[in-house]
């Protein structure tokens, strides 16, 4: 049975990912391991070589903890983080990938709602990748809730989904699907039921790809950029 290793920025993942992996597969496992600097350094100065580095240090420590799988649920570090897969004797994906695969085959407009400013342009790069892969040219509309991220930060998690799933409504009837960038906006799903529009979420999505034989085979572990 496989054993996940995540790669988490927020403590509150941990629960998230636990319940969500149990929930799919009881007999399978899961590692965590909290890194909350990686996302200040990156948000501070960009993916720098330090940033790499340190990231390169915390997936390693997670494949010698003998998983199967890492994935890595900060959308702002996934393209880092599977860069360096390459480095390590395990795949290792990012868990917005799953769900921009999803939404690239769910239509041709595409609406990315975004808390944080560092992940627009990973998620935006992505979702061309995948577009590339399936041989699609998407519209991308993106919406930014730039107030929601403090009262993340705050604990405060009713007005942050609050936030999330008004900006979610606001660009539901312009696309095809609404991608909701970071796993931490999963709970805004819940309300969001009522849309004809499908709205994204990755923390499932990835879940399901970890447990799935693919996730270790070639096309669960993009290639190293490096």
């Amino acid at each position: 049975m496989p054993r996940i290793g995540f790669l988490h920025t927020a403590q509150v993942h941990v629960e998230t990912f636990e319940a969500l992996v149990r929930d799919a597969d009881a007999s399978s496992s899961c590692v965590h391991r909290v890194a909350p600097d990686l996302l200040d350094q990156a948000r501070e100065n960009g993916p720098t070589l330090d940033v790499e580095d340190a990231t390169l240090a915390a997936l390693r420590r997670l494949a010698d903890d003998d998983v199967d799988v890492v994935v890595c649920t900060c959308s702002t570090l996934g393209p880092v983080a599977e860069g360096l897969g390459g480095r390590l004797p395990v795949p290792v994906f990012r868990v917005d990938r799953p769900m921009a695969r999803a939404a690239v085959r769910a239509g041709a407009r595409i609406g990315v709602v975004v808390a944080l400013e560092s992940t627009l342009e990973p998620t935006r790069a992505l979702l061309a990748a995948e577009a590339r892969r399936a041989g699609a040219s998407p519209t991308i509309l993106d919406v930014g809730v730039p107030d929601a991220w403090a009262a993340f930060e705050a604990g405060d998690d009713e007005e942050y989904l609050r936030q999330v799933a008004d900006a979610a409504r606001s660009i539901a009837d312009s696309v095809d699907v609404v991608v909701l960038t970071q796993a931490s906006m999963m709970g805004a799903t819940t309300t969001l039921s009522d849309l004809r529009t499908p709205v994204l979420a990755s923390p499932v999505l990835a879940v399901q790809h970890a447990l799935s034989p693919s996730s270790r085979g070639p096309a669960g572990h993009p290639p190293s950029s490096r």
